[in-house]
Order: structure tokens, then sequence, then C-alpha cells
């Protein structure tokens, strides 16, 4: 499978985002995670491999299997509502 330079740096923003699991790069772009890797070394430069993969390896918004939530955003139980335009007070 060859890769265009936009779907290249679209995996790499989304191999960045904390939540995007390597599984939804993996059913885009049919790359399993050590292909992800792989790339990510190829196309990044040293210093900043080893500062992604120091920020993902552990992570467990990268695997699914590791979530604490199913699907959607995690909302923090303090966070405040927000409607029409203004914040609710508790």
């Amino acid at each position: 499978m060859t890769l265009t330079p936009r779907d290249i740096d679209r995996i790499i923003e989304m191999a960045w985002e904390d939540r995007t699991p390597f599984d939804a790069i993996t059913f885009q772009f049919g790359l399993k995670e050590q292909d992800i890797i792989e790339l990510m070394r190829r196309e990044m430069k040293p210093s900043s491999f080893r500062m992604w993969r120091a920020r993902v390896q552990g992570r467990a918004t990268k695997h699914s299997k590791k979530r604490t939530f199913d699907e959607g955003r995690f909302k923090c139980s303090r966070q405040r509502t927000i409607s029409n335009n203004s914040i609710s007070k508790r």
C-alpha cells in the first residue's frame, strides 16, 4: 500500500492525538501499531520520535482495550455543562 504525503501527515496527526487509538489508524489506513511506529520513526526527527514514544508508551487511551470508556468523549463529572451559550452554576 502506498501512502500519499497527505495520508502520512494525517497518520502522524492521529498518532500524536491522545484520544485517537491505534485501532482507528489501523481501520482507516490499514497500518498495524508496529507499522505506525516505523512510519513515525522514518518521518520524524529523532528527538521528536523519542518524545512521541515516551508520550504514547503505556497510554491507555491509545489502545482501545485499555480505555475506561467505550465510545464518545470522556467528560469529567465536575465539568460544568454549557447550554445556550451560558455556563450553568452548580
